[in-house]
């Protein structure tokens, strides 16, 4: 196995999730799968969104598309918040240099 490399096999087997349930979210966009030597494999960095997508599909019976509708509204609110972030930022600065004119 290569570094930062799941054998989906290895992983369906000691987490009980079906590898047709992995075959869908890749379908769907949600994951990469890469083949090396004939071997399926998922990246270490996309296991958290690998197991919150089997809770929700396993636990709370969400199907596939309703998973890409949570995932995408999660980025959006994602992407909402740091530009909330970066405007209050923004904002912090401009009243700190309002400030700092008026004592000139």
């Amino acid at each position: 196995m290569k570094t930062g490399l799941i054998i989906i096999e290895e992983y369906c087997n000691s987490s009980q999730v079906e590898a047709s349930f992995i075959d869908l979210l890749e379908n769907e966009g949600l994951i990469e799968i890469e083949i090396v030597e004939g071997e399926h494999y998922i990246r270490e960095s996309q296991l958290p969104d690998l197991e919150r997508f089997a809770n929700w599909y396993y636990d709370l019976s969400i199907n596939i598309e309703g998973i890409d509708v949570i995932q995408n509204l999660l980025k959006k609110v994602q992407t909402l918040e740091q530009e909330l972030y970066s405007l209050r930022k923004l904002k912090s600065l401009h009243h700190k240099d309002l400030w700092e004119e008026i004592d000139e």
